[in-house]
């Protein structure tokens, strides 16, 4: 039986330079399945280290070998394989929102096995005691045995992943919430804790389609933020509070901020001051996104506008800071253009970038259960021998 593995919490993952089995496990997630010398001419490593790191990641269940498919045998040394192992590891995820939680299990590929949503509670001890609670009947009736490698917990606004700390979420009202110190013992996984468009920055360069280029996420619902990276790496910043955009100005918005300023991005565009502009205007009856969405899908040029009027005022608050950052793609996860992608037009515009530097993440309806086990998986493909074992069967 192979070993149960958990990866270790620590530093955020592409902080620290890769090692060599990170090298050949991202090649083979890049490019696979892929052989042993196509392996050394991807990483530059030598073909002893290949076949080292290869058998470490054999045995620890990270890759496998799939079956040659029946041909005539070639002379010299078999060209046998190598593909991540998605039958034995999972990792799994929390996504913390205003309206609710998701819980989510993926493979080391970043798909989906199974998620769950159910409503959040008010206070955060009382989430978080929630999670704990409800986590080990969700691994029971989805994981059926594999070995689980961690949690990931994340949500919007300002998140610390060293610490393992929400320092703050102006739309759930936490600050200084210990999340991984209140979990870790009693869900007996490891705790990864990180913010949702760093998490899923990491989703688009760990399984998405953005290069190696300099990367801005938007994402923009209840908590709005940002994450950029370059060279595969993220800006993190003093105490990981890079990317905090909630508290842009907005040209010519008067809507009054928590912080006591007006005008500000979050109190401006989130999904609680759209769906009062919403009901106000008597396109939809109560303040319900998916009433506001199915609505603008169904040609309503009331609903429509107001999610492009949304994405202008995104695009006038963050275009001064892309024009400095300059980067070869931005991301944006937003329900609109999530479901009705022709809309990421109007922000296309109204930043002015050069033609499909502007796209929609890669996810989509799984992108928020993907997020929340990113942590997890980003961990494990940037230090594969940092994991440690266990025992069988978690």
């Amino acid at each position: 039986m192979l070993p149960a593995l958990v990866a270790r919490p620590g530093s955020p993952a592409g902080v620290d330079r890769p090692d060599s089995a990170a090298a050949v496990l991202r090649a083979v997630l890049d490019q696979g399945p892929l052989g042993r010398t196509a392996i050394v001419g991807e990483t530059g490593l030598s073909a002893a280290a290949v076949s080292r790191h290869s058998a470490d990641l054999l045995a620890m269940g990270l890759l496998w070998q799939p079956p040659e498919p029946a041909q005539r045998p070639r002379p010299g040394r078999p060209r046998i394989p190598l593909d991540i192992n998605t039958s034995h590891h999972l990792a799994a995820g929390v996504h913390v929102a205003l309206p609710r939680l998701t819980f989510s299990l993926t493979d080391l590929r970043g798909r989906i096995v199974a998620s769950e949503h159910l409503p959040r509670a008010e206070r955060s001890g009382a989430v978080l005691a929630e999670v704990a609670a409800r986590l080990p009947g969700f691994l029971g009736r989805y994981a059926r045995g594999r070995s689980v490698l961690g949690l990931g917990v994340v949500t919007g606004g300002w998140v610390d992943p060293e610490a393992g700390v929400v320092v703050e979420n102006a739309a759930l009202g936490w600050r200084d919430v210990p999340v991984r110190d209140a979990l870790q013992r009693v869900v007996r996984l490891p705790v990864h804790v990180e913010g949702h468009a760093r998490a899923l920055a990491r989703a688009e360069m760990l399984f998405g389609r953005v290069g190696e280029g300099v990367l801005v996420h938007l994402f923009v619902g209840n908590a709005v933020d940002a994450a950029i990276a370059t060279g595969g790496v993220l800006l993190q910043g003093r105490r990981h509070g890079a990317g905090g955009i909630a508290h842009l100005p907005v040209p010519g918005s008067t809507q009054p901020c928590p912080c006591g300023r007006t005008g500000c991005l979050q109190a401006t565009v989130a999904d609680r001051g759209l769906l009062g502009r919403a009901v106000a205007e008597g396109v939809v009856p109560r303040p319900d996104l998916q009433l506001l969405l199915r609505a603008a899908g169904g040609g309503d040029a009331r609903a429509v506008e107001l999610c492009r009027s949304r994405l202008r005022m995104v695009a006038r608050a963050v275009r001064p800071m892309l024009e400095v950052i300059s980067p070869d793609a931005v991301v944006l996860t937003e329900a609109a253009t999530l479901q009705l992608p022709y809309l990421l037009d109007e922000l296309s515009r109204e930043i002015g970038g050069a033609d499909g530097v502007v796209r929609t993440g890669s996810f989509g309806p799984d992108t928020l259960a993907l997020a929340a086990a990113v942590p997890v998986l980003a961990a494990v493909y940037q230090d594969p021998l940092g994991l440690r074992t266990v025992g069988a069967g978690r």
